[in-house]
């Protein structure tokens, strides 16, 4: 437990001098703990030192501790990872937040999932950096498209976009770039100001590109445990 307070300490506090450096508010920051790979227990104590935004990035065993931790009612869940349409009704059952809206399929499966129910389920478009169409994301130049058709989802609300800093790119640039994104969606979408962007290798140049929301793993959790 102290190494896991003190990780979550020291990293609190260095998003915090990021936020001042860039001139921002700590507090307007959310802080994701992404607990791929480690056992419910983690985020047990993780709930208990205060942690209530967690990241999980497989359907699987985010259902699995979504489950476990059912009695946990004031964590939000987020999905981070590449979401497959089949499993978009399990992703939808567990999920406070879905980051990785890509494609209209996605979008309608998830909006399908939530059946007769009105509950609006928030929602990110995922943007691709890179120049590999094989990466998640949606290509840029779709950008708009994909968020006029989410926006037009019944039970899906646009939040804002993320991304993932490509390997072999300075951080920096590839996050002014989302930034510009950012502002296209919000053309279609006012409200849509979230941010997700930053891990634990580049969270202070997400920041000052105006992230909103870092996704941050082993730089809390520790190493990640071997895994099948």
């Amino acid at each position: 437990m102290d190494d896991l307070a003190s990780r979550l300490a020291d990293v609190d506090a260095r998003i915090a001098d990021a936020a001042r450096s860039a001139g921002r508010d700590p507090s307007s920051l959310t802080r994701i703990v992404v607990t791929k790979f480690h056992p419910a227990a983690v985020v047990a104590r993780l709930h208990r030192l205060g942690v209530r935004d967690v990241g999980e990035n497989r359907q699987q065993e985010f259902t699995a501790k979504t489950t476990e931790l059912a009695a946990l009612t004031d964590l939000r869940w987020h999905f981070i990872g590449q979401a497959q349409t089949k499993k978009a009704r399990a992703i939808r059952a567990a999920a406070s937040v879905v980051h990785s809206v890509d494609r209209d399929r996605l979008a309608d499966a998830l909006d399908r999932a939530a059946g007769d129910a009105d509950d609006v389920l928030d929602v990110l478009l995922q943007v691709n950096l890179t120049d590999d169409p094989a990466r998640g994301g949606v290509a840029p130049a779709d950008l708009e498209r994909l968020a006029e058709h989410v926006a037009g989802c019944r039970t899906l609300r646009v939040r804002g976009i993320m991304a993932v800093a490509p390997l072999g790119e300075e951080p920096a640039a590839a996050f002014a770039r989302l930034a510009g994104f950012a502002q296209r969606v919000r053309t279609v979408v006012p409200d849509a100001d979230w941010i997700s962007a930053g891990m634990t290798a580049d969270f202070v140049e997400a920041i000052a590109a105006g992230a909103t929301h870092l996704r941050i793993g082993s730089a809390i959790t520790g190493p990640r445990p071997v895994h099948d």
